[in-house]
């Protein structure tokens, strides 16, 4: 049995779960994620077999007594082919850290794995009955700020402007269409009528249901559309039903176009 153990926010914690879930599928073995046995406790794979917190428990204190063996992926420079030896030769083991990486394997399990992320109907209903009105096309917009106004020196922390501009740019690229954009964002001072005054343009509808984490991930998985700045959030959020996904950090020359929208699999293997 694979204990799957690392830190970091939701997303992240999914997708590291997703890499060792994967390799584990590929070599018969069957793979526990201490982290959703306790904490984000949304979805299915936390009413699983075996993803308790009482395992969890245990299975961090015999890491610790070292009576568990652990592979560690927590740094860039790991050797993940001695480390997965190492998988290969016990039978039970703790695997942690973000730099385990198998992108092949994770598409070819893909929809296992987003099967056992089902957000719980609790969260999903109330967010899919809100979202009925939208009529138009709908676009999904990641508004990051909080840790990311210091994480690599805040470049990724964008201004409401940066962000009014691209949606603007986006309804040029639907000629005759109206556009529904929903606002995810962990800032409590970004409002659906600031963004109105900011876009100015008729056909465009700014809706901000002020959900949890959760809700709000669902939220954008249910658009035609998704852009923010990188994040692995906006990119499970795109996961599930393969949306096509704009980085912002990489629209050259802040000139958007359709091909900036770009499907799981390729942004998948660039996240930074």
């Amino acid at each position: 049995m694979i204990f799957a153990r690392d830190k970091s926010q939701m997303c992240n914690n999914l997708l590291q779960y997703a890499h060792v879930y994967a390799w584990g599928r590929e070599h018969g073995r069957k793979v526990i994620s201490m982290r959703f046995s306790y904490k984000y406790k949304y979805f299915k794979i936390s009413r699983s077999t075996y993803v308790s917190f009482p395992l969890y428990v245990i299975a961090k204190v015999l890491a610790a007594v070292k009576l568990l063996p652990t592979a560690s992926f927590k740094h860039a420079e790991c050797d993940p082919v001695a480390l997965e030896q190492k998988m290969l030769r016990h039978r039970h083991i703790v695997v942690s850290g973000w730099y385990v990486r198998y992108y092949d394997l994770v598409l070819k399990y893909r929809q296992e794995i987003c099967d056992l992320f089902t957000i719980d109907k609790q969260f999903t209903e109330p967010v899919r009955e809100k979202m009925l009105s939208a009529k138009g096309v709908r676009l999904g917009v990641h508004i990051r700020r909080g840790d990311y106004a210091v994480w690599k020196d805040g470049i990724y922390c964008y201004a409401d402007e940066k962000f009014t501009d691209y949606i603007r740019q986006f309804a040029a690229l639907m000629p005759g269409k109206d556009i529904d954009v929903f606002l995810a964002t962990n800032d409590p001072s970004v409002t659906a009528s600031r963004f109105e005054e900011l876009l100015g343009t008729p056909g465009i509808r700014v809706h901000l249901l002020g959900g949890n984490a959760v809700e709000d991930l669902f939220m954008l998985s249910e658009c035609d559309y998704v852009m923010g700045p990188p994040s692995t959030y906006s990119l499970v959020a795109a996961m599930y039903r393969d949306i096509p996904l704009c980085r912002m950090d990489q629209v050259e020359g802040d000139m958007l176009r359709l091909s900036d929208f770009k499907l799981f699999d390729y942004w998948f293997r660039r996240i930074i």
